[in-house]
């Protein structure tokens, strides 16, 4: 994350970079000079987890009352110095960045595997340097803040170029973190999250311009430095060969070849002596080897650069079409013009950037010396006041967005585009034909671009929906050109009420209020807007990324590779998910039996991650028919409200257990629908098992923060560690289908604080084990032992009506056969077919070839009744 060999330079060989800064005066001087004005501190949440994460057990599942706290005391700390807080969370893995995030789970999986070993030869949980935080502990967290009543977003792509932007856009304290490109985009200050204190409100801030200082370099030189290092865009070893020439350069001069970050110097050195000395004489790929990384090179570039901001390294408009990551990426073709060049090489970047020759380096943007007067002063002066920029109206949001203040620069948009382009914007407001799928050679560059900004979207928004957040957010799209041929041809939301389907041919597009937009099946600038807006504001899981882009991810779980019991979480939880694909796609735009597949990356045993599952939706029943989406989700009234939860049902296959679910308290509807899913699909869990699920839920409100933080079980063991992820897997999937659904169930009652504590559960799993009476699991208080008997009458009478008898421990942990693993040659998987709960059968007990062909994906055998369409594998 972030640029190579940084982090370990600034602090070995460039100490003097890192300040300490106290947030309280930097709040108080923001008040100061700006009277009426809330300082505030945008915070990259996924880079805060493991310091969030304080408490000392982990192994189990998670401590979710103790996190929350933690989180409680970090939110009141600032709140008291009178600083608002802002976070920002992933919503998205974008292309570019795929491999790298393939090469991160499969090091977790080695780290994993190194954690159940521990966990079974010792019977204890690692030391902290084995540490792994607790699965779904980024998607609770959002909801947890916002819970606590702070302003959280969901990004719609990379998230910290959004988080740079919102606090250059905002003029923010600065941002805290812990990632080196903070220190390369030119924003606000950036602040070290592990080194923050959180008593005293101080930690260390980064400061760019020593950094440039100290390499003798401009702030305008930094992405160049980055993607010359390296960085999640340009692989390391692009320019390995020219890092080395470097090297060698500057240590025959210096003489001094053992210096800490060397290598670093040596670049920097080589820009400052050697290309700034021909820029403007020679083109960029003159002077550095780009050859066929060359594309990769200036989207790597272009990354960096917020709306409004120039770059001088890019010197004449590349020539043609350069096709990357199978998108499109179109610059004009005129070699004559040496003014600008939009340096559109980011295919999910989504923004179109402005370059000029300008061989003056530009500082423009906030700094972590004062802003205002740029005089380069130390940590005392004012962190906040930054130089006024020119601005424009957003047509779609009323409010004012940044320009370019470059003189030079012939547009006055905060997007520069095409001059040739501005005549052809039309807005994507109205009905549009059918897509078409056109080869890169038919589009013309950067003609015909939709500007999908429609000025009436705003009073078009749904209630609760913020408009402010519209144009703050850019929009995440897919990569259409890289999509299957199906995939293509089909619009994936049939009301476009809910998402407006944009039915223009795939093109890049240019958004009016400034924002980058990218090809996808969704134009974002019409309609409702409902699922955009609900992501945004951290308010749903998944159902987004689902219906704009087809394509989701599901990041590591504690599960023991080795164990041949329980099926990954990826596999039991499946079934549902294809009927919420069913719920949130619908039927093909043509009429078609089926809807498109997904694209699934999820974490499980066996799995090289090389290529998506291609996961096909399942059909769902749901008495009374199908609803649209926009009765889900907007609709109102006693009707409505019970439709949500035959949907909700049906997505889990429990229609039929409706009345035994609303015979439970309402506070555990939602756990015991997970419990009659788990216990349905997972043939191997036992009595014992849901005695202790039920136990720690019932037990839990009873016991104070204190009191399980003093909890000790007296053994971990490996399969209990296995069960409590399994089950915040679990409620994360309720979150999914409870936000496809309309949200039925309040979701304070999905939130693992409220239902399972790890220590608590691994302490009744132990004693289940032993053999305890259900009074001594429920700690003899009487008044749970009437709901105990209510959930777990539930639960069996769920799966009686499948034949699935629960029984007491049996043999058959020392005699099963072995744990499925991903056989088939190829790495592209639909799953279609029936659910247990249809056949009656156990994931266990459908063996035979077809089983070992399709793994541990027990609940779904190919069908083999219809040829699937054109570009999806089956297998």
């Amino acid at each position: 994350m972030g640029v190579r060999g940084l982090q370990g330079f600034v602090g070995s060989a460039c100490p003097h970079i890192c300040t300490v800064a106290d947030f309280r005066e930097l709040a108080g001087r923001h008040r100061s000079r700006h009277p009426g004005s809330t300082p505030t501190l945008v915070v990259d949440a996924m880079c805060c987890l493991r310091y969030w994460y304080t408490p000392e057990s982990w192994v189990c599942g998670g401590q979710w009352r103790e996190y929350f706290s933690a989180l409680r005391e970090f939110v009141r700390a600032f709140a008291t110095a009178g600083i608002k807080l802002v976070f920002f969370f992933d919503g998205t893995v974008e292309q570019h960045k795929r491999d790298v995030w393939v090469k991160r789970r499969l090091k977790n999986n080695r780290e994993i595997a190194r954690v159940f070993h521990h966990v079974k030869s010792r019977r204890e949980q690692p030391g902290r340097s084995m540490f792994f935080i607790p699965s779904g502990l980024a998607i609770f967290t959002r909801f947890a803040l916002k819970s606590l009543g702070q302003e959280t977003l969901c990004s719609l792509q990379e998230a910290d170029y959004e988080v740079a932007s919102y606090g250059l856009r905002h003029h923010c304290l600065g941002i805290l973190g812990e990632d080196t490109d903070y220190l390369i985009y030119n924003t606000c200050p950036y602040f070290s999250i592990s080194e923050f204190c959180l008593e005293t409100l101080k930690t260390v801030m980064l400061c760019r311009d020593k950094l440039c200082e100290s390499l003798d370099l401009h702030l305008t030189d930094l992405p160049l430095l980055s993607c010359l290092l390296g960085n999640d865009i340009v692989p390391e070893g692009v320019f390995e060969s020219f890092r080395y020439r470097c090297l060698c350069a500057y240590t025959s001069v210096k003489g001094n070849a053992d210096r800490k970050g060397s290598v670093i110097l040596a670049v920097a050195d080589h820009i400052a002596k050697v290309l700034r000395l021909h820029r403007g004489q020679k083109r960029l790929e003159d002077m550095l080897p780009l050859g066929p990384h060359r594309a990769l090179f200036y989207k790597g570039m272009a990354s960096y650069l917020l709306p409004g901001q120039n770059s001088p390294w890019f010197f004449q408009k590349p020539q043609g079409v350069a096709a990357l990551d199978k998108q499109v990426a179109f610059v004009c073709p005129d070699p004559g013009s040496q003014q600008e060049v939009p340096a559109s090489t980011e295919p999910e970047s989504q923004q179109g950037v402005l370059v000029s020759t300008d061989s003056a380096p530009r500082q423009d943007t906030a700094t972590c010396a004062d802003l205002a007067s740029k005089q380069g002063a130390p940590l005392s002066s004012d962190l906040e006041s930054k130089q006024e920029v020119p601005t424009c109206t957003d047509p779609d949001s009323q409010r004012e967005m940044p320009v370019s203040a470059d003189a030079g620069s012939k547009q006055e948009t905060p997007m520069s585009i095409d001059p040739a382009a501005e005549q052809d914007i039309a807005a994507c407001a109205g009905p549009c034909p059918k897509p078409e799928v056109l080869a890169c050679a038919d589009l013309e560059p950067m003609q015909g671009i939709p500007a999908c900004a429609d000025p009436a979207s705003v009073q078009n928004l749904p209630a609760g929906a913020d408009p402010e957040l519209e144009p703050e957010a850019p929009v995440k799209q897919a990569d259409f050109m890289g999509m299957d041929p199906e995939v293509k041809q089909q619009a994936l939301v049939a009301d476009p009420d809910i998402l407006e389907v944009c039915r223009r041919p795939p093109v890049p597009s240019v958004c009016l209020s400034g924002y980058r937009r990218a090809r996808c099946w969704v134009c974002p600038g019409a309609g409702k807007q409902v699922a955009r807006t609900r992501h945004v504001r951290a308010e749903t899981y998944l159902v987004y990324n689902i219906m704009s882009g087809g394509e989701i991810e599901c990041s590591n779980t504690l599960e023991d590779a080795l164990d041949q019991a329980l099926p990954s979480q990826a596999f039991v939880f499946r079934p549902v998910r294809q009927r919420v694909y069913s719920l949130l796609l619908g039927p093909g735009a043509d009429g078609a039996r089926t809807c498109p597949a997904v694209k699934e990356w999820f974490v499980y045993a066996g799995n090289p991650l090389k290529q998506p599952d291609l996961v096909r939706p399942l059909p769902i029943s749901i008495p009374g028919g199908m609803p649209s989406l926009r009765s889900l989700w907007l609709d109102q009234g006693p009707q409505v409200e019970a439709q949500r939860l035959d949907a909700l049902l049906a997505c889990f296959d429990l229609s039929s257990a409706r009345e035994e679910l609303q015979a439970v308290e309402g506070p555990f509807q939602a756990l015991c629908c997970l419990l009659m899913y788990l216990f349905v699909q997972v043939d191997t869990l036992c009595l014992e098992d849901l005695h202790a699920f039920i136990a720690q839920a019932l037990c839990l409100p009873g016991k104070s923060t204190v009191q399980l933080e003093d909890l000790e079980p007296d053994y971990i063991d490996s399969r209990a560690v296995q069960l409590g992820s399994l089950l915040v897997r679990g409620l994360t999937t309720l979150v999914l289908v409870n936000g496809a659904c309309g949200s039925p169930w309040l979701l304070s009652d999905l939130m693992p604080w409220n239902v399972f504590d790890g220590k608590l559960f691994h302490q009744k799993y132990l004693q289940a084990e032993k053999g305890y009476s259900v009074e001594a699991l429920l700690e003899q208080n009487r008044s749970r032992l009437s709901r105990f008997q209510a959930l777990k009458s539930a639960v069996c009478k769920a799966c009686a009506q499948e034949n699935r008898r629960i029984s007491s421990r049996q043999p058959w942990r020392s005699h099963h056969t072995g744990r499925w693993g991903r056989q088939e040659s190829s790495s592209h998987r639909t799953s279609s077919g029936h659910s247990r709960s249809s056949t009656g059968q156990s994931w266990r007990e459908q063996g035979g070839p077809t089983e070992a062909l399709l793994g541990r994906d027990r609940a779904y055998l190919v069908c083999t009744e219809a040829l699937p369409p054109l570009g999806v594998i089956w297998t």
